[in-house]
C-alpha cells in the first residue's frame, strides 16, 4: 500500500488568559502530521493539548460537523475545526488559528456566544402557528415551499457567518446573518402566523447587509444567509403598502399594540421602524423604487427558489496524474474547484478517495460518510473504510458493514485523458 509521507507544520494559536488580561498573543507549536488528508484541525488541537500544552482551551463536542461548537478562524477564514482537514489549507504554510471575530473572548479559542443567542432570540426565531389544528400539516418534501426553506433549516448556530460579516463590526443592533436566516425560514413558511410582526422586527437589520456574501462563503452547511436577507427585503417590497414609512417626523411613531404573543400588529407599530429600515423603505418609495427593486430582486430571485433548486453545471476537475494512483493502493487527495451560484463564486476543497484494490481496477469515492458527513479513511490492517460517526465501517467496495451509515459511499464519475485523472462534480 502507498505510504503517505509525514509533514511537519508550524501551528500558531491565539492565547488569552482572563486572569492576565491584555490583548492576548500567539503561541507557536511544531507538529508532525502523518496524513494531511485525514487529519482535521480539531485533531491538531487535541494533539497539541495532550502532547504539548494541556492549558490550551477550545470547544468541541460532536466531531462530525453537526453541533457547531468548534467554530474558529483558521488561516483567515471562519471554519469548523472538525470539518477542516489540514490538506484544505495551503501546502507547507503555517497554520494560524484564532477565535471568531465580533465575540468576547473567554479564554484562548473559546468565545462568549451569549450576544449571538440574545440577538437570535430578539429576531423572533420561534414558530407560531397561524391556526390551531387537530392533525399535523402534511408537507411534501419536494414541495416548492419546503425546498426553498429546507437547506436554511440546517443552520447549527456555529457563529461563523456572524464572525465573517463586516457589518457586525459597525452596527451593534444588527441581528446578524444567522438570526436573519432563521427569520427567513419562518417568513417563507405559510403555516406561521406572525408574518407582519416578524418582518417588522427584522427588516431594519436587513438594510445593514451590503451583499458581500462573506456569510455565504464560510457557512459549513452551504447555506446562503445573503439570499435569506434579500428574500426578507423583497417581501417588504411585495407588501409595500403595509410596510411603507408614514409621512411623519422620525421618532414620533410609537407602538400601540401587538407583541411576541402573536397579537395583531397595528399600522403604527409596523411603521415605527428603525432608521435603517425607514431609509430602505423611503428610498424604494421615493423614486429609487425601480432601481431598488431590481437591485434587491436580482439576488432575492434565487432566494425564493432556494440554493437546493439551483442546478450548478457539471464540470470535470483534474485530480492528478495517473502515476500518483498506482494499482493496489488507496489514496485520498484534495479535489479543488470553483462553484458559481448567482453572484457568488466559492472555492471548494473536497477530499476524494481513489481506490485501485478492486477487481474493477479503479473507483473514486466521495470521502464523506453517508451518515453525518465526516471524512472516512482507509484502514490497511482491517482493509476497511472507517469513520468517526459512531463506528461506521465500509468494505473496499464502499458498502456498509457496520455502524449507522444508511447507504454505501457515493461514487464519482471519472475519466482518464492524456495520463490525467478527471473527476466529475456538480
Amino acid at each position: 500500500m502507498a505510504q503517505t509521507p509525514k509533514s511537519q507544520r508550524k501551528v500558531r494559536i491565539f492565547r488569552y488568559d482572563p486572569a492576565v488580561g491584555g490583548d492576548g498573543h500567539f503561541d507557536e507549536f511544531q507538529l508532525n502530521i502523518e496524513n494531511e488528508t485525514t487529519t482535521t484541525i480539531l485533531d491538531v488541537l487535541i494533539r497539541i493539548q495532550k502532547e504539548q500544552d494541556p492549558s490550551l482551551a477550545f470547544r468541541y463536542a460532536c466531531r462530525v460537523n453537526m453541533c457547531g461548537s468548534c467554530g474558529m478562524v483558521i488561516n483567515g477564514s471562519e471554519r469548523l475545526a472538525c470539518k477542516t482537514n489540514v490538506c484544505d489549507l495551503a501546502p507547507g504554510r503555517e497554520i494560524v488559528i484564532r477565535p471568531l471575530n465580533h465575540f468576547p473572548v473567554i479564554k484562548d479559542l473559546v468565545v462568549d456566544m451569549a450576544p449571538f443567542f440574545k440577538k437570535y432570540e430578539q429576531s423572533m426565531v420561534y414558530f407560531h402557528p397561524a391556526a390551531d389544528r387537530d392533525e399535523p400539516n402534511q408537507i411534501r418534501p419536494d414541495s416548492r415551499e419546503r425546498v426553498a426553506i429546507g437547506l436554511s433549516t440546517e443552520c447549527i448556530q456555529c457563529g461563523c457567518c456572524v464572525s465573517s460579516c463586516t457589518m457586525v463590526n459597525y452596527h451593534d443592533d444588527y441581528a446578524g446573518p444567522a438570526a436573519l436566516n432563521r427569520a427567513f425560514t419562518l417568513l417563507a413558511d405559510s403555516r406561521d402566523g406572525l408574518f407582519d410582526l416578524r418582518l417588522s422586527r427584522v427588516l431594519g437589520s436587513c438594510y445593514y447587509c451590503r451583499t458581500e456574501f462573506n456569510c455565504t462563503a464560510v457557512c459549513p452547511k452551504d447555506i446562503s444567509p445573503t439570499r435569506a436577507i434579500k428574500y426578507i427585503q423583497s417581501q417588504s417590497l411585495k407588501h409595500l403598502a403595509r410596510f411603507a414609512p408614514e409621512k411623519q417626523e422620525e421618532g414620533t411613531a410609537g407602538p400601540e399594540g401587538g407583541g411576541a404573543d402573536g397579537a395583531e400588529v397595528s399600522g403604527r407599530e409596523r411603521n415605527a421602524a428603525s432608521p435603517p429600515r425607514r431609509d430602505f423603505l423611503r428610498k424604494v418609495t421615493l423614486g429609487l423604487g425601480a432601481l431598488g427593486t431590481l437591485a434587491v430582486g436580482g439576488v432575492a430571485a434565487t432566494s425564493v427558489i432556494g440554493p437546493s433548486l439551483q442546478k450548478s453545471p457539471r464540470q470535470w476537475v483534474k485530480l492528478g496524474k495517473m502515476e500518483n494512483f498506482p494499482p493496489g493502493t488507496v489514496t485520498t487527495e484534495p479535489l479543488r474547484y470553483v462553484v458559481t451560484s448567482g453572484f457568488h463564486r466559492n472555492e471548494v476543497v473536497r477530499p476524494v478517495i481513489v481506490s485501485r484494490i478492486l477487481a474493477e481496477d479503479m473507483v473514486v469515492f466521495n470521502s464523506s460518510c453517508t451518515h453525518l458527513g465526516c471524512t472516512v479513511h482507509w484502514d490497511e490492517t482491517r482493509e476497511m473504510f472507517l469513520c468517526a460517526c459512531h463506528g461506521g465501517m465500509f468494505d473496499a467496495g464502499g458498502n456498509v458493514t457496520a455502524g449507522p451509515p444508511p447507504r454505501p459511499l457515493e461514487r464519482y464519475n471519472f475519466k482518464i485523458e492524456n495520463g490525467d485523472l478527471f473527476v466529475e462534480v456538480v
